[in-house]
Order: structure tokens, then C-alpha cells, then sequence
């Protein structure tokens, strides 16, 4: 066996730029020896963020070593806790989709299990008013009662937690987390990580994202019915951190008055309509919820005093309580939770919140009189552009639409070609 050896190349910074440190893969004996350049990086081994991690775990096993050899100890330090931050936002990732996955199945199974529970009650009722006054309608009418006694329970209970709007809230924290994880990564690429408001500022954003998306079901749960609709905040208060990057400054940064004349008036489109529209549908979404939420344990509770009224002087009506009512509160049970109206509550608040962010974001870039404090003009509208769906030039044009009807009728158009 030969030993093929690979150099790790973590980012040219600090001072893993002035340590050699070599890991060794063992390749097959038919293996020709290969020397690789040293601004190679092997991504060809990484399948996936457990395998990123795994290597930069690795590398930090070997931070002991390259700090000794380092002429800045304190800047290997801020390296060591920024890779600590990756390895807990990468856990976190991994925690929500498992815990997503499970409140997906909750919703699967609670929504079969109460509707196989409340046709079963329905059937029995049927039988007992057909069945005379032998012990069969007695045992039929209790059973039904006690099934339909159950339905009702299990529902109240699941209409409060609304296991879909649960996982789509996992979702979005696992989605959220894996952004963050890149954007660390980004920040190691291309920055020297010298300044400790980095790790401040990246402990804040994991901290913020456990509290929009808590895991507990019971004290720390987000309420499913709020009173007034907000957008989803997942963020801390944007502070402008100057981190010194690798390459060479560029001169005005980027920006010059028109494109900061072209970010307001973006900002101004996601202020009345984005942002505006999402909350509306979202209220709707949520006044759908509510009446669907509180006629399914009423119809149950309304089949169970009919159940329990079975074979006496008001049979007649009893039974086409406990059997309508039943069959009804399958149907509303399915619309809501087979229809998963919690989770398209969740996901338009969640859109609103995006758009909100996105509006901090440009401007607390363009309130800074210092250009050189902001994020790089041409950068920061390509970003823009790629999140709202559009191209440079109809950036640009939305831009000019809106400015142009000033004074006049509100543009019909959305900033956002994506939602």
C-alpha cells in the first residue's frame, strides 16, 4: 500500500498560511504517486455537510499544532471558535430535519387515526338505531359515545399544536441553519478572521434562530393562533461588521447614487407589496385555521351527545346527529390537517419575514455614510437581483417603474418573481 499525500489548504488565513499540515489518505497499491498544488482543495471527498464538517473538524484537531508555529496566537483562536459555532449550527441542522420528519409523521398518523375513530363511532351509531333495544344497542352506543368522547380530545389537543405548522417550522430552521453554515464558510473563504465581533455576531444568528424556531413542544411552543399577524424574525439587529478582506479594496466600494437611488425604491416596492400582500394572505390563512380548528372537536362533541341519546324517545334525531356530525367532522378534519392550512400560515408569515429582512438588510447598507463600511456595491445587487428572482436589467427596471410613478397609481408589479 502507498500513501497518497493530500496538503489541507483551510482558506490562507491567519495562521494556518504559515503551518504545513498534511493529512494521508491510503490509496490502492496501483496508485500513482500524485503531488498536488498546495491551492488545491479536495472537494471531491465532500458529500454532503456531515463530510464538510468532518473536515473541518479535522483541522481543528490540528490548530494545537499550527498555532505554535503561528506569529498571531490570538487570531488561531478566533479561527478555533468560529469552526466551534460551524460544528453547533451543522449539529442543529441534522436536529431540525430529524425533528421535522417526526412531526410530519404526527400529522400523518393523528390525522388516519382521528378520522378511522370517528367513522368507526358513525358506523356504530347506525347500527344501534337499526339494532332494537337488546344488549348489542347498548354495547353500540357506548362504544360510539366513548369513541366519539375520544375523537374530540385527541383533536383539541392536536388543533392546538397543529403538527403540520410544526414541521414546516423545522423546515425552515434546518433550511435557515444550512444558509448559515454556507455563509460562515463564505466568511472563512474570503475574510481574515482577526476581529472577535465575527464570532459575536455569528453566536447571535444561532441564538436568534433558536429562538424564532424553539424545539419544545410545551412553555417555549410558537403560538399557532396569534392575535395580530407579524412577519417570521430569524435575525438579530443587523450590525456592520468591517472584516479586511484577502483581495484589494475596490475604490467607492461599488456603490454610487443611482444604485443607492435604486435600493430605496426597492425598498419601498417590498414595503407595499411583498411584504403587504404576505401578511394578507397569511391573515386569511389564519382565519381559515381558526374555523376549521374549532368546528372539528365541536361537530365530534355534537356526535357524542347524539351517540349518547341513541334509543330513546329522540332516537330519530340522536342518530342523524351522531352520524352527520361524524361524517362532517371527517371532512373538516381532512380539510384542515390533510390540507395542512397551519403550514401555509406558517410558510406565508415566513415569506413576509424573508422580504422584511431583506428590506433591513438594504437599508442599513445605504444608511451608512461610509461606503467603505458597506457590502460591495456590485456584489450586494447581484444579490439582490438573484433573491427577488430577477436579472440585473429588470432590477434595474423595477427600480425606474417605481420611481416614475411617484405621485401616482402604486405599481401593480411585485418585487419578487420567486413566491
Amino acid at each position: 500500500m502507498s500513501i497518497l499525500q493530500i496538503p489541507i489548504f483551510l482558506y490562507s488565513i491567519g495562521p494556518f498560511s504559515s503551518c504545513s499540515c498534511r493529512r494521508s489518505i491510503r490509496a490502492t497499491a496501483n496508485a500513482p504517486k500524485t503531488q498536488m498544488s498546495p491551492l488545491f482543495i479536495p472537494t471531491i471527498f465532500s458529500r454532503g455537510l456531515a463530510e464538510e464538517l468532518e473536515k473541518d473538524h479535522n483541522s481543528v484537531i490540528n490548530l494545537n499544532t499550527c498555532k505554535r508555529q503561528s506569529a498571531n496566537p490570538p487570531e488561531a483562536l478566533v479561527v478555533a471558535k468560529f469552526y466551534t459555532i460551524m460544528e453547533a449550527v451543522a449539529d442543529r441542522v441534522e436536529m431540525h430535519l430529524n425533528i421535522g420528519a417526526q412531526r410530519d409523521n404526527w400529522n400523518h398518523l393523528l390525522l388516519t387515526s382521528i378520522n378511522s375513530i370517528t367513522l368507526s363511532a358513525a358506523i356504530m351509531a347506525g347500527l344501534a338505531a337499526i339494532g332494537g333495544t337488546s344488549t348489542p344497542l347498548v354495547a353500540l352506543k357506548v362504544s360510539s359515545t366513548l369513541l366519539y368522547l375520544a375523537a374530540t380530545v385527541i383533536l383539541v389537543v392536536m388543533n392546538k399544536i397543529q403538527p403540520s405548522q410544526l414541521g414546516e417550522e423545522q423546515r425552515n430552521a434546518a433550511r435557515l441553519f444550512k444558509q448559515l453554515y454556507r455563509e460562515m464558510q463564505t466568511t472563512m473563504s474570503l475574510y481574515k478572521l482577526t476581529n472577535i465581533d465575527v464570532i459575536n455576531e455569528a453566536m447571535e444568528k444561532v441564538l436568534a434562530l433558536d429562538k424564532a424556531y424553539p424545539l419544545p413542544l410545551l412553555g417555549a411552543m410558537i403560538e399557532k393562533f396569534p392575535k395580530t399577524v407579524e412577519p417570521t424574525v430569524w435575525w438579530p439587529p443587523k450590525r456592520q461588521i468591517r472584516l479586511e478582506r484577502l483581495g484589494e479594496e475596490i475604490d467607492g466600494n461599488g456603490w454610487d447614487g443611482k444604485l443607492e437611488e435604486e435600493m430605496r425604491e426597492i425598498v419601498g416596492v417590498l414595503k407595499r407589496k411583498d411584504v403587504a400582500e404576505y401578511l394578507r394572505l397569511s391573515q386569511k390563512a389564519l382565519k381559515v385555521n381558526k374555523i376549521l380548528a374549532i368546528s372539528g372537536p365541536l361537530l365530534t362533541g355534537i356526535a357524542a351527545l347524539g351517540s349518547c341519546f341513541l334509543g330513546t324517545t329522540h332516537g330519530a334525531w340522536a342518530v342523524m346527529l351522531a352520524v352527520i356530525a361524524g361524517a362532517l367532522a371527517s371532512v373538516v378534519n381532512t380539510l384542515e390537517h390533510g390540507g395542512q392550512v397551519g403550514m401555509v400560515f406558517e410558510m406565508y408569515r415566513s415569506n413576509a419575514g424573508f422580504f422584511r429582512l431583506m428590506q433591513e438588510i438594504i437599508e442599513s447598507n445605504i444608511s451608512l455614510r461610509e461606503v467603505e463600511r458597506r457590502e460591495n456595491g456590485e456584489l450586494f445587487k447581484i444579490k439582490v437581483a438573484l433573491q427577488l428572482g430577477r436579472s440585473l436589467s429588470e432590477l434595474k427596471h423595477l427600480a425606474a417603474l417605481s420611481s416614475s410613478k411617484k405621485g401616482e397609481e402604486a405599481i401593480e408589479e411585485f418585487a419578487s418573481k420567486l413566491f
